[in-house]
C-alpha cells in the first residue's frame, strides 16, 4: 500500500513503515546529504530535493501513480518551533519556516484517509508565540498564543477543519523493542470519523508489569550478541574530552569522577542545578542507550562506546535506531550522524504503520464511522522511562545502579 513521505529525511520512520506492510510512493526531502542517502538506497524512487513549500499534493500524488485512488497514508515529521513574528497579524501566514502548516497544505490537498505526524515531546508544551519581552508587551498578539501547548492545540484545529480526527500519542520507543529510551509524540489522523488504538508498552524494567526486560546497549552492539559494524566512522572526543572520558567507568557519567576533576572539567556548569547526566557519559552495555544524538561527541551529551575510550561510531548509531544493516549513508562523517540522529527509530515506524493499517482496515470495510468524531485525544503512554542512577541521596553512583532499586530488577538485569 503506497503512501507519501514528508520530510523523509535518511528514512527511519519509512523504513518502520515498510516493514509494517508499506510501500514508500514518493519522499520529499530537502537535506542534499539525506538526499543523496535516499537515491544510493532506492534509486527508483521518485525524490522531490527541494522545499516541501514548493511541493503540491497533486504533484506527490502523481509522482506516485495514485491516479484518481485515494491516497491511503501521508507521513512525515516536520521540525516544530513556536512562531516568528512578524507585522501586526500572527496567524499560519505568519508562521515562516512553520514547516508543520506545509505538512497540513499538502495533506489538505492530497485528501488522505490517514495521516501520520511524528515529533519531539517539547511539542507538547511548545507556545504558538515565544515568551519575549516585545511580543508579550504587544496587545494585538492574543494572550492564549503564549500559553504552553497553544501550538499543538492549533494544530488540532486546523486538522480538524480539515474533517481530520487526531489521536496523540505520548511514547517512548525503550517499551516497545527498541534498544533506546527516546521519547516521541506520535498524532495519527483521519477523516473518517474513528478512533486510533495504540498498543500498551510490552517492555519494561519494572518487575510488576511481567514484561520482558528492556533489550539493552549491548544486545543492539556488542560483538558477544552478534553485531558487525559497517560504518566504522566516528566523530571523536578531542583529546581533553578524552582525558576525562578514560577516568569514567563504563556506564557512569561526571559524577563517576572525583570532585576537584568535576569542577576542572566542568567549569561553570558544575554550579548549575539539575542532573546534567549526559556530562562524560560513557554508555554500558547492560542498559538501554539514550537517546541517539546528531553530535555524540559533545561534552554535555557525549555517546562515549563502553568498551573503547571513543565515541559511538554511526554503524553502531545506525544499529541503535534500528537501521537495516544494509543501510547506507551517504555524505560527510558529519552529515550520516545527522541523518541518524535526525532519524525516527525504525521500531516506532512500524508499530504506528500497524496501527494505521487496521485504521485502514476499518475504513475500507465499513466506511465512514457511524458516530464520526472530529475533535483529539492526547494518550501518554508510559513516555518518561528511568533506568539507572547516578546520584541519590547524596551518593555518587558509576551507572550501574538501577533506578528501581530493588532484587527483583538486579535479577532482570542479571537475565539479560
Amino acid at each position: 500500500m503506497k503512501y507519501i513521505s514528508l520530510f523523509s529525511g535518511a528514512m527511519g520512520l519509512d523504513l518502520g513503515l515498510e516493514m509494517a506492510g508499506f510501500e514508500t510512493g514518493v519522499c520529499v526531502e530537502n537535506d542534499k546529504e539525506a538526499v543523496r542517502t535516499i537515491k544510493h538506497n532506492r534509486p527508483n524512487l521518485p525524490v522531490f530535493d527541494c522545499s516541501i513549500e514548493d511541493v503540491t499534493g497533486s504533484q506527490l500524488k502523481k509522482a506516485a501513480k495514485f491516479g484518481s485512488s485515494l491516497v491511503p497514508l501521508v507521513a512525515g515529521g516536520p521540525p516544530c518551533q513556536a512562531f516568528s513574528v512578524f507585522g501586526n497579524r500572527l496567524g499560519i501566514e505568519d508562521a515562516r519556516g512553520q514547516l508543520v502548516f506545509e505538512f497540513l497544505r499538502v495533506v489538505e490537498e492530497a485528501k488522505p484517509a490517514t495521516f501520520f505526524m511524528e515529533n519531539v515531546r517539547g511539542l507538547l508544551s511548545m507556545s504558538i508565540a515565544p515568551n519575549k519581552k516585545e511580543l508579550l508587551e504587544d496587545p494585538k498578539i492574543p494572550r492564549e498564543f503564549f500559553e504552553k501547548g497553544s501550538l499543538l492545540q492549533k494544530i488540532f484545529d486546523e486538522f480538524n477543519k480539515l474533517g481530520y480526527h487526531v489521536d496523540c500519542f505520548v511514547v517512548n520507543s525503550v517499551n516497545y523493542g527498541a534498544p533506546q529510551i527516546r521519547e516521541r509524540v506520535l498524532l495519527i489522523g483521519n477523516r473518517f470519523g474513528y478512533s486510533a488504538d495504540f498498543p500498551e508498552p510490552r517492555f519494561s524494567n519494572r518487575p510488576e508489569d511481567k514484561l520482558p526486560p528492556f533489550k539493552t546497549l549491548g544486545q543492539a552492539i556488542s560483538p558477544e550478541h552478534g553485531f558487525v559494524d559497517n560504518c566504522p566512522e566516528v566523530m571523536n572526543f578531542s583529546p581533553r574530552k578524552l582525558k576525562y572520558l578514560s577516568m569514567v567507568p563504563e556506564g557512569g557519567n561526571w559524577r563517576s569522577l572525583p570532585v576537584d576533576i568535576q569542577k576542572e572539567s566542568m567549569g561553570k556548569s558544575w554550579y548549575l542545578k539539575g542532573g546534567r547526566s549526559a556530562y562524560w557519559r560513557k554508555l554500558s552495555y547492560a542498559f538501554p542507550s539514550p537517546t541517539v544524538v546528531t553530535m555524540p561527541n559533545h561534552a554535555g551529551t557525549s555517546m562515549c562506546h563502553p568498551k573503547e575510550l571513543r565515541a559511538i561510531s554511526i554503524g553502531e548509531a545506525a544499529a541503535i535506531q534500528e537501521f537495516p544493516r544494509e543501510w547506507e549513508f551517504q555524505g560527510t562523517t558529519t552529515a550520516k550522524f545527522r541523518q541518524v540522529g535526525n532519524a525516527v527509530p525504525t521500531r516506532l515506524g512500524k508499530i504506528a504503520g500497524e496501527v494505521i493499517l487496521k485504521l485502514l482496515d476499518k475504513i475500507n470495510s465499513e466506511g465512514k464511522a457511524k458516530d464520526p468524531k472530529c475533535g483529539h485525544t492526547i494518550t501518554h503512554l508510559r513516555p518518561h522511562v528511568r533506568t539507572r542512577t547516578f546520584w541519590k541521596d547524596g551518593e555518587s553512583f558509576a551507572g550501574d545502579k538501577c533506578y528501581y532499586d530493588s532484587e527483583a530488577v538486579e535479577k532482570q538485569l542479571e537475565l539479560i
